[in-house]
Parts: C-alpha cells; sequence; structure tokens
C-alpha cells in the first residue's frame, strides 16, 4: 500500500442497511441494493488478503457483470423476480455464447452462502479462538459443493494461517471492531432473509440447476 493511502475497513452496518433496503415488497429482492451489500463484502475478501484469493476474483468479475446490466437502465434488472422473468420470457437462460445475469447471481449467491455461514460462525466463537477451523467449515458447507478438488485443497491449506478472531476483526474492521460486532447478529438476520428469498425464488422458477 501507498504511503499515505487510507485503509478502506469493512462495515458491517453498511452490509446490514443495504440488506435491509434489498427486501422489497412481495417477498422480492432490490438488486441494486443486493450489490451494494456484496460491494461491502467484497472488501473483506480483499483484507484478508491471499487467503480468499481463491473466490475473490471470481466474486468480483460477477458483481461487475451484474452491474453491467444495472447500469444500462434496464428496468427489467431491477428486482430478482423481474430478471428471471425477462430472461426466462426471452429464452436467454439457455442461450449459446450470452452471459444472462440470472445465472451470474446464482453463482454470486454461493459466495453469499460461505460468507453468511462463516461470519455466523465467528458470531458464536470467543476472542482468542483460531477462526480457521470455522471457516474451513463454512466452506466445505458451502462454496467446496461448487469447486474442482484442486481448489478445494488449496483453499483449505491456506486457510490454516487465520488468525484468532480478535486479530481477524482488527484486521477487517480496524478502529471501529466492537461496532461491527454489535451489529453482526442483525446483519446476519437480515442476510438470512436475502439467501431465502433468493433461493425461493430460484426454487419458483425452477432455476437451481442452470448451467
Amino acid at each position: 500500500m501507498a504511503e499515505g493511502s487510507e485503509v478502506c475497513y469493512f462495515d458491517l452496518r453498511v452490509v446490514h442497511d443495504h440488506f435491509d433496503k434489498a427486501l422489497v415488497q412481495d417477498d422480492d429482492v432490490d438488486i441494486k441494493e443486493y450489490l451494494d451489500a456484496y460491494n461491502e463484502l467484497y472488501k473483506f475478501f480483499q483484507l484478508m488478503g491471499s487467503v480468499f484469493s481463491f473466490v475473490s476474483s471470481d466474486l468480483k468479475q460477477k458483481i461487475d457483470v451484474l452491474s453491467d446490466f444495472l447500469n444500462k437502465n434496464d428496468q427489467n434488472y431491477t428486482t430478482i423476480k423481474t430478471m428471471i422473468e425477462y430472461e426466462t420470457n426471452n429464452k436467454f437462460l439457455f442461450k449459446g455464447g450470452y452471459i444472462n445475469a440470472a445465472r451470474t447471481l446464482l453463482r454470486l449467491h454461493r459466495g453469499l452462502e460461505f460468507i453468511r455461514e462463516f461470519l455466523w460462525q465467528l458470531n458464536e466463537i470467543s476472542d482468542t479462538d483460531k477462526t480457521s477451523m470455522c471457516c474451513q467449515d463454512a466452506y466445505n458447507k458451502t462454496l467446496a459443493k461448487h469447486h474442482p478438488w484442486v481448489v478445494r485443497k488449496a483453499a483449505i491449506v491456506a486457510m490454516y494461517t487465520m488468525p484468532t478472531r480478535e486479530l481477524l476483526f482488527q484486521k477487517v474492521c480496524g478502529p471501529d471492531v466492537q461496532r461491527n460486532v454489535d451489529i453482526l447478529p442483525k446483519m446476519l438476520e437480515v442476510t438470512v432473509e436475502v439467501l431465502n428469498r433468493t433461493y425461493n425464488l430460484y426454487d419458483l422458477y425452477q432455476l437451481h440447476n442452470l448451467p
């Protein structure tokens, strides 16, 4: 990092507030608010450095793809429901050579499932406990199911270097550790609702197995 540059720390309050706003009526999810929350979560991966390199670049690519859809100001991509219906009706989901938003968001959502599980486990341990076991367990329950063996092996090995809960929060949250710890339970609660709504929509349209 260049001398004099300021570290941009992770803020769970920002994640909470954007996910809370993402919960719109009709059990739908606002895509812009979803991505704004995810951009803050991405800081967490960046601040952890090489430990999460197996997932961070992939997440950033998917965030950028979905942001491009939003930047076109297309009302069909306002919410997850309108996105799925639009791409389904126009047969974009199985169109060869076409990067569709529904598939991209589904892959991105798997990353959210991982970080929610990891942060939930962090909420259950003490400051002096190592975070490596929590991270490995969260990974094995979520993202590992979608990664080839070589990626899984490298990810698990990298996680052995992870610090204690106290040091991890200091690394990613800077001077506002307690502020982030205090909001963590509420952030997890709203994140679960976002996860459930999104998966329910993909269930409704039978899109969990998009190629």
